[in-house]
């Protein structure tokens, strides 16, 4: 089973946060789960967007890489608003405004999403792939169900003229493994 999880790199410390008077007291893997609905469930988030959390005693910390600068603030808006949380320290950076990067996002996403293994994620309200591209240079990040899937997203990103590209994507299978040992 395919997790949809956008948010791949957080801390989890255990223990109970203690929150302002009259709220319950809430673990960060519970902020940590909140947090991942509110980006994943914010319109404005696309493929070409990538956001991680890092969540430590109700301080989060989000990183990664947005498309427009309204998206940076819009997102931190709606973290500060997730019960639990303290403090939030934006990192998110806003891509640079290139033509050719536009045109090297499309084409990719145009050939992974195109591709006949991967229609079933093409046909998610957020499909796990994702595809930063920052002066022509493209990160693939995201949770694919196999190796061979992994392998073909890359090889096909790699067609298209990018100065490099960096397969960041993880099996469903290193996900599951990975939150195990967190938790």
């Amino acid at each position: 089973m395919l997790r949809k999880l956008v948010l791949v790199a957080f801390v989890l410390a255990l223990a109970p946060v203690p929150l302002r008077a009259g709220q319950v007291e809430r673990r960060d893997s519970q902020i940590f789960d909140d947090i991942t609905r509110q980006v994943n469930s914010y319109p404005q988030f696309t493929v070409f967007d990538d956001i991680n959390a890092t969540v430590d005693q109700g301080v989060v910390t989000l990183t990664g890489d947005v498309t427009m600068p309204y998206k940076r603030t819009d997102i931190e808006r709606r973290v500060a608003g997730v019960a639990g949380v303290k403090e939030v320290r934006n990192q998110i950076e806003v891509l640079p405004v290139s033509i050719y990067d536009d045109r090297l996002r499309y084409a990719i996403a145009r050939a992974i999403y195109g591709n006949p293994l991967f229609w079933s994620y093409a046909a998610m309200v957020n499909p796990p792939i994702h595809i930063v591209v920052k002066n022509g240079h493209v990160t693939l990040t995201g949770v694919v169900n196999s190796n061979v899937e992994r392998v073909l997203a890359r090889s096909l990103a790699s067609s298209f003229g990018a100065f490099s590209v960096d397969n960041r994507l993880q099996t469903d299978a290193e996900m599951n493994a990975a939150l195990a040992r967190l938790n």
